[in-house]
C-alpha cells in the first residue's frame, strides 16, 4: 500500500517514503487510490506523476479515460472500468468460428477490406478481431492453398503504376489552379471527380464519377469507347438528376473530356483539369478505380461485362463502409447529405 494516510490529508506533509516502481503505463489499485486522494487535496498531475513514479501523460490519460461522466476521479470506479475493458478486449479478440464465418462472408461476398470489416463491427458494437488478425488469417489461408486473398483489392501485393500515354491539348481547358480552394478541403457537398478506365488493348471504356465528400460512385459502360461526344452525353445523363448538387467537376487531361464545355453548360457546373501526370490531385477517383478493378481486372475485355454487371459493381462499392466516413457507406452519407440539402432548400 502506498504511504498515504487519509487522516493526514489536511496537513502539508501527508506521505512517507514511496517504493520504487517501474514506469509502466499500467496502474495498480494502490496507485489509483493515491491519484484519487492527491486530486482531492488539490495536487497537480505533475506532482502525482512524480509521487507514484509515472509519466504525467499516464496520469492525464487515466483521469480522462476512467472518470465517471459526472466528473470527479474515483479509484474504485476507475479500477472497475479498467477491469471491464480488459475483459471485453480479451473476449472480442478471440477469433471464434462465428467471427471467422462473418469475416469470410464479407470478404467473399462483398470484397470488404479487413479495416472496413473491423470498423463496421466496431460501429455496430459487434465482437471483432483486429484487422491485422484478419490479414494474418488470409495469409495463412493462402499458404494452405486457399484463395481468400483474391478478394482483397491488392491481392496481398503492390502493383506498379503504369505511365499514361501522350496527352493532347484540350481547347478552353481550365486549370485546377483556378478551382476554388474550398474544393480541396472536401467539406462541401457537390464537388465531383471524373475518370475513365479502359479494357484490354485500350478497347472499350467505363466512365466513373465520384462525389468528393462522400465517395459516392456512378459508373457506366461507354458504348463508343472514349469518344468525347458520347462520354459527354453519358456524364450529363448520369449527373442530371443531381444537377443542383453538381458544383464542380475535375478530370485528367484525357482527350475523352474534350467536350467538357457541353457537360459544364448542361449541368451549370464548373469543369477543371488536373495537371498532367498528377493523379494525386484526383486521389479519390484513383482510389475508386482501384476498387472497381477488384471486379473488373486489368487486361480484361469489357465485352465480358454487361450493363447490369457494371451497376452491380457500383452498388457494391457504394455499400462498402469507409474509414474516413466513420465506417458508414458512401451511399448512406451521400443520400443523407442530399436530403439535408433539399430540406434546406439548397
Amino acid at each position: 500500500m502506498l504511504g498515504i494516510n487519509p487522516q493526514h490529508l489536511g496537513q502539508k506533509t501527508y506521505f512517507c517514503c514511496m517504493p520504487t516502481l517501474k514506469k509502466k503505463s499500467h496502474l495498480t489499485p494502490e496507485q489509483r487510490y493515491a491519484i484519487e486522494l492527491m486530486l482531492r487535496i488539490g495536487k497537480k498531475q505533475s506532482e502525482i506523476a512524480m509521487f507514484i513514479d509515472k509519466d504525467k501523460s499516464v496520469i492525464s490519460r487515466e483521469i480522462s479515460r476512467n472518470s465517471p461522466r459526472r466528473g470527479g476521479y474515483r479509484a474504485k470506479f476507475a479500477q472497475m472500468v479498467c477491469d471491464e475493458r480488459k475483459e471485453r478486449f480479451k473476449r472480442n479478440r478471440s477469433f471464434t468460428p462465428e467471427i471467422r464465418k462473418s469475416v469470410e462472408a464479407l470478404l467473399i461476398g462483398e470484397q470488404w477490406s479487413p479495416k472496413q470489416i473491423v470498423g463496421n463491427a466496431v460501429r455496430l458494437g459487434l465482437p471483432m478481431v483486429s484487422h491485422e488478425t484478419i490479414y494474418r488469417h488470409i495469409r495463412e489461408d493462402r499458404a494452405h492453398g486457399g484463395d481468400l486473398y483474391k478478394n482483397l483489392r491488392h491481392a496481398l501485393k503492390h502493383r506498379k503504376r503504369q505511365p499514361r500515354g501522350k496527352h493532347m491539348p484540350i481547347k478552353d481547358r481550365v486549370s485546377i489552379d483556378l478551382r476554388p480552394s474550398i474544393v480541396n478541403e472536401k467539406k462541401r457537398f457537390g464537388d465531383w471527380e471524373i475518370d475513365t478506365i479502359v479494357g484490354k488493348g485500350n478497347k472499350g471504356a467505363i466512365v466513373t464519377i465520384t462525389e468528393r465528400t462522400t465517395g459516392f460512385l456512378m459508373m457506366e459502360k461507354l458504348k463508343k469507347g472514349k469518344n468525347a461526344k458520347s462520354l459527354a452525353t453519358t456524364v450529363t445523363n448520369l449527373l442530371l438528376p443531381y444537377k443542383n448538387h453538381v458544383l464542380t467537376i475535375t478530370s485528367d487531361n484525357g482527350t475523352e473530356f474534350a467536350e467538357h464545355r457541353v457537360i459544364a453548360k448542361k449541368l451549370c457546373a464548373d469543369f477543371y483539369f488536373a495537371h498532367p501526370y498528377s493523379s494525386w490531385e484526383r486521389g479519390l477517383n484513383e482510389y475508386t478505380n482501384k476498387l472497381i478493378r477488384q471486379y473488373i481486372p486489368k487486361k480484361q475485355s469489357f465485352e465480358n461485362y454487361n450493363d447490369q454487371y457494371i451497376k452491380e459493381v457500383q452498388y457494391k462499392i457504394n455499400r462498402r463502409p469507409r474509414e474516413k466516413l466513420g465506417f458508414l457507406s458512401p451511399k448512406e452519407v451521400f443520400f443523407a447529405s442530399l436530403e439535408k440539402k433539399v430540406a434546406l432548400g439548397c
